[in-house]
């Protein structure tokens, strides 16, 4: 079963506070709820008690479908990094979700918007061999405890373009899962209709955002940040962008589970309750075209 979510970014930025400072939790909820959206990811303005999360997203009619977690595997082993995720793991099981989104974030530049997206970290052989193994085991605990690991490949981190998501894919076990993110896989230079082919019996979560390649490529010319790219508009939602949604759907034909809206954009410039309608709408219908039933 297809259920349809949302990430509270495409109200307020989690990376700059100040983008959408403005816009409470309430009207985001209220506005995600009218649209017919079923559940919603976490942001910065949610309550952090599992109890309190759960209660407040039932006030609206959804459910929680999980949150981002950062990682740090190249500095420390899965073990330790599992003690550091114990308040996450608690929350995140208390609020009602087996999904577990994880980013490695050593080194990342995403979240800096003075440094541009050339200067991310790209991982040497000697990283290489200690991070596939740490995101393995990391994984195992996780699913230990119930969970599965939904890996976030980002513009930005260690883990970017398609070399890099085949590599870790390769290099991991079967406990290790991923979230496909199509704006992300796109903008990184990947197709995401392949990814989700040749990755399907291990994709356990799909986030939809579309690419403006127009301010994708000024973005490579002029070599800005990942944050001013989004503040260009680099990000909009499904079919407002150049991403083949149903040859993705299509791709994933037992998919079960949630596919979430999550179209970073300025809300000054692009209304978030217009544009996450406008990308509900045409999520269904791609769905439906695709033959994937809700």
């Amino acid at each position: 079963m297809i259920r349809i979510g949302a990430n509270p970014i495409c109200w307020s930025n989690d990376d700059r506070q100040d983008i959408g400072g403005h816009i409470s939790l309430e009207q985001c909820l209220s506005e995600a709820s009218a649209i017919g959206i079923e559940g919603m990811e976490l942001g910065h303005k949610f309550p952090r008690e599992p109890g309190a999360l759960k209660a407040k997203l039932g006030e609206y009619g959804m459910d929680f479908v999980g949150g981002w977690y950062s990682t740090f595997l190249l500095d420390r082993d899965a073990e330790a990094e599992f003690e550091a995720a114990r308040d996450h793991i608690a929350l995140v099981k208390g609020a009602g979700t087996d999904i577990f989104i994880v980013c490695e974030c050593t080194r990342t530049v995403h979240g800096d918007e003075a440094s541009p997206l050339h200067a991310r970290p790209v991982l040497t052989e000697e990283e290489w061999e200690r991070f596939l193994p740490r995101l393995t085991r990391f994984a195992e605990l996780l699913k230990a405890e119930g969970l599965r690991i939904a890996y976030h490949h980002h513009m930005g981190t260690v883990i970017q373009t398609g070399a890099e998501i085949d590599r870790m894919m390769a290099g991991t076990g079967p406990a290790f899962t991923l979230l496909l993110d199509t704006g992300h896989a796109t903008w990184g230079g990947a197709d995401p209709a392949d990814l989700a082919r040749r990755y399907r019996d291990r994709i356990v979560h799909v986030h939809v955002k579309d690419v403006r390649t127009d301010v994708a490529r000024q973005a490579a010319q002029e070599d800005w940040s990942f944050l001013t790219s989004v503040l260009a508009g680099v990000y909009t939602v499904p079919g407002d962008g150049s991403v083949d949604y149903v040859s993705v759907f299509k791709a994933l034909p037992d998919y079960s589970g949630w596919v979430v809206i999550e179209a970073e954009q300025d809300p000054d410039k692009a209304h978030p309750a217009t544009y996450v309608k406008l990308g509900y709408d045409n999520l269904t219908r791609f769905l439906a075209e695709a033959g994937l039933k809700r």
